[in-house]
């Protein structure tokens, strides 16, 4: 099926009505469509944010409503030229394959179908010391998960995101790994990691408010030290491993301004920065939100 096809919910129906002097067909027409859809991007891959911005066509049109298969449901947001958009979150757990996409709301719902596309991503095996293989307690378990569960109505980020270290990328997203030996059945990179030196400057990507500083002394064992920056609309920044943290809970950062240094504490084989970027609680490919960002 191709990609943004409409699947059409109703066709027009028509009622027979019986009279003494025969039978009159009457033709009952379907509620006008409430929305325009634009899709971002058209051919999504695995790991791909998919933006969906609702027009109305008519002032009357209350705020959507987003879903995904009748399954997850998404926030929308209004923004500028009276639109709302929801972003859908991919990951290589997904089912590449049809997914249906549902903006409702006043009038008739819009279906769309898409087709995710599937890709292909490398193995990796690592190989963690005894005392590296068990870590995290249930303080840094639980700060993580209320972190990747902030949707904050404010959106602090403006176009295209920036590299958060100048250091090599040393793994992509989406690799599948082998942990001494056993494959990880659902687990994959959550981020982009840079290779640099102890002590490099670790900056924010994008605007945002400091939501999340978590510390090895503080029970950080397996995420080490620990910057996580809320960028607005349910999109966050984790940053991990660090040597230093420069930054305090509730602070606001401009893109470019140095949050950390690189580091090697935690479940970490050296230095280096791992940066995570979430939308709505999934960690998404961060590679589109730098080439292209999102409206």
């Amino acid at each position: 099926m191709e990609p943004n096809r409409e699947i059409p919910l109703l066709t027009r129906r028509s009622l027979l009505a019986a009279t003494a002097a025969g039978s009159v067909a009457v033709l009952v027409s379907r509620p006008a469509q409430a929305y325009d859809v634009v899709l971002n991007p058209t051919a999504p891959e695995l790991g791909d944010t998919i933006s969906v911005i609702a027009i109305p066509r008519t002032p009357a049109s209350t705020q959507p409503k987003v879903t995904v298969d009748d399954s997850l449901e998404y926030p929308t947001f209004p923004i500028s030229g009276n639109r709302f958009r929801a972003l859908v979150p991919t990951s290589p757990l997904n089912p590449p394959g049809r997914m249906v996409i549902r903006v409702i709301g006043t009038g008739e719902t819009r279906n769309l179908a898409v087709g995710l596309k599937n890709r292909s991503f490398p193995t990796q095996r690592i190989t963690l010391s005894p005392g590296q293989s068990n870590l995290g307690t249930q303080h840094e378990f639980d700060r993580v998960a209320a972190f990747k569960d902030i949707v904050s109505p404010e959106r602090y980020w403006n176009g295209v995101m920036q590299r958060p270290s100048t250091g090599r990328t040393s793994t992509q997203y989406g690799v599948r790994r082998y942990y001494n030996g056993v494959f990880a059945q659902d687990y994959y990179h959550r981020g982009l990691d840079y290779a640099a030196a102890t002590g490099s400057p670790v900056t924010a990507p994008a605007a945002g408010r400091i939501a999340l500083v978590g510390r090895v002394s503080d029970g950080f064992e397996l995420h080490g030290n620990t910057v996580g920056i809320d960028h607005g609309q349910g999109v966050l920044s984790i940053m991990i491993h660090l040597s230093r943290i420069d930054v305090s809970e509730g602070a606001m950062v401009q893109p470019g301004q140095v949050v950390g240094a690189v580091g090697s504490t935690g479940a970490s084989t050296g230095p280096h920065l791992h940066w995570g970027l979430y939308v709505n609680g999934i960690c998404v490919d961060p590679a589109p939100w730098m080439a292209r960002g999102f409206e």
